[in-house]
């Protein structure tokens, strides 16, 4: 046998012997891929549940906010009114200050001014009256 014999065979050997270790390898990837499409598998069959109970509370939770948004658009309607009312109140109570203050302070005036000129007339006195108010100091008597 001569070296160029022995060289093709020792290739033709190591050719064999990679391509041996090349099928195991590829035999362990399938079965890694086997057992991986099994847990995938297995973790489909656990989120599908979840997946359907997260579309349920989705649903629930957009008719809620529906519900929440022609709340707060029929209380701002409503507060709208009752500022609208309030400032039509408020109007109103200023325009009836400004109209009966003046001729009621007059009117206060008018009486006062008739109840004295009376008294007068019937002769009495309407003179400020002078009040002594006693006081005792409690310190002197301790």
């Amino acid at each position: 046998m001569t070296a160029g014999d022995l060289a093709v065979t020792l290739a033709a050997l190591l050719c064999v012997i990679g391509f041996a270790a090349l099928i195991v390898v590829l035999v362990r990837v399938l079965d890694t891929l086997k057992s991986l499409r099994g847990e995938v598998e297995s973790l489909r069959e656990e989120t599908r549940p979840l997946l359907a109970e997260l579309r349920d509370s989705t649903v629930e939770a957009r008719t809620a906010m529906a519900t929440a948004r022609s709340d707060l658009e029929r209380f701002d309607r409503v507060l709208g009114s009752a500022e609208a009312i309030s400032d039509a109140v408020d109007g109103g109570s200023r325009v009836a200050r400004t109209a009966f203050s003046a001729p009621v302070i007059k009117l206060a005036g008018l009486a006062t001014g008739t109840s004295r000129a009376v008294r007068r007339l019937r002769g009495r006195d309407t003179g400020a009256e002078i009040v002594h108010v006693v006081t005792t100091d409690k310190r002197r008597r301790a």
